[in-house]
């Protein structure tokens, strides 16, 4: 049963966290709006379109940065209970420092499972529309282009595009290599390829094929032809976005087949994994933390402690970017680069809380 003391800075903790959360989240919509109206404005995007991007982007803005709206918003009623002396009161009243600290677990717990549905599943749906959108509007059209794009598809064959326009699905110098034991069976190559949407069907423009033969090939040659392939279009535009849109037991899925296929990008896929438990987890460390720093009666008041909070929280996003850019751009360890910011910072919980009890 949760005591008046739970319920009262249950309330606060909680109601602190969603006022916070409403704030600067439309300051937010606010600062990105001002920052991509004129390309809005200039690809004469449909209102539509538009409001449901800024609802997405609101899922996506709030999954990114809701571990530190909760550790500010933890300070900030912490440090009010501190100056007006009710941590005092409650600790002097015989409940001990762990038992003051246990509401504010409670309400973590709450936003530990909150925001495993929100990084789990809802976020990567948002996250669809939300790079889609950025991608076809807000993206230059040269970034869009894809160039030199060399993938193995499944374990016989091999494609290779030198460029694809991602607006009308259309490519050159496509070629795919087919393998039997090591061995090349068969080439197809034209100097143009494009994708139908109505019937999933591929355009060759210039179509040749080469099958290998005991003593002589085959040779095949048609000016255009309208085939299907096994591979899926994603697979000529692989996005390094992709992982971010893909629900927890999709994303597992597609890690296994880009593994088999040994894609480029399988860090920042398996990095992402990863933080789907690591952001949601940090909310207890980073309770902890905003608790201990915070429930000291300072001589410079609320400012101090939110001096110190601000300080902490932009050294932990720093430690988090720059593992997580390790991890996208080099061989070092996703699971490393992902939880190494927390046990740091864990560590400092531990110790902070310690001096706080005393």
């Amino acid at each position: 049963m949760l005591s008046i003391l739970d319920k009262y800075i249950l309330k606060k903790y909680l109601g602190t966290f969603g006022l916070l959360m409403l704030l600067f989240i439309p300051i937010g919509i606010t600062v990105h709006l001002a920052e991509k109206i004129d390309k809005i404005l200039d690809n004469e995007v449909p209102f539509n379109a538009v409001a449901i991007y800024f609802l997405e982007f609101t899922v996506y803005f709030a999954n990114l940065l809701f571990p530190l709206f909760l550790f500010l918003s933890v300070i900030w009623f912490t440090s009010k209970l501190a100056n007006n002396t009710e941590v005092i009161a409650f600790l002097s009243s015989g409940v001990s420092y762990y038992r003051f600290l246990r509401p504010f677990m409670i309400g973590a717990t709450i936003i530990f499972v909150l925001g495993l549905g929100l990084t789990l599943y809802l976020a990567p749906l948002a996250s669809t529309g939300y790079n889609e959108f950025t991608y076809k509007y807000l993206v230059r059209k040269k970034d869009r282009d894809k160039g030199n794009i060399f993938r193995q598809i499944n374990d016989n064959d091999y494609i290779y595009v030198s460029y694809f326009n991602t607006l009308d699905n259309s490519g050159s110098h496509f070629t795919l290599e087919h393998f039997e034991e090591e061995k090349l069976v068969y080439k197809i190559s034209a100097n143009r390829i494009r994708y139908n949407e109505k019937d999933s069907t591929y355009t060759l423009q210039s179509y040749k094929k080469r099958t290998i033969g005991v003593n002589d090939d085959i040779l095949e040659s048609r000016a255009s032809l309208d085939t299907t392939f096994s591979f899926k279009l994603e697979d000529l535009t692989p996005v390094k976005y992709i992982a971010e849109t893909l629900n927890y037991s999709k994303l597992n899925s597609y890690i296994e087949q880009e593994k088999e296929r040994g894609s480029s990008y399988i860090n920042r896929y398996v990095l992402e994994k990863y933080k789907r438990f690591s952001i949601p987890f940090s909310v207890f460390i980073l309770t902890i933390i905003a608790v201990s720093v915070s429930s000291v009666k300072r001589r410079g008041g609320m400012g101090a402690n939110l001096a110190i909070g601000i300080g902490i929280g932009m050294i932990f996003v720093f430690f988090d970017k720059i593992f997580g850019t390790l991890a996208q751009q080099s061989d070092f360890s996703p699971l490393v680069a992902t939880w190494f910011p927390n046990v740091i910072f864990a560590i400092l919980a531990i110790y902070l809380l310690r001096n706080a009890k005393r």
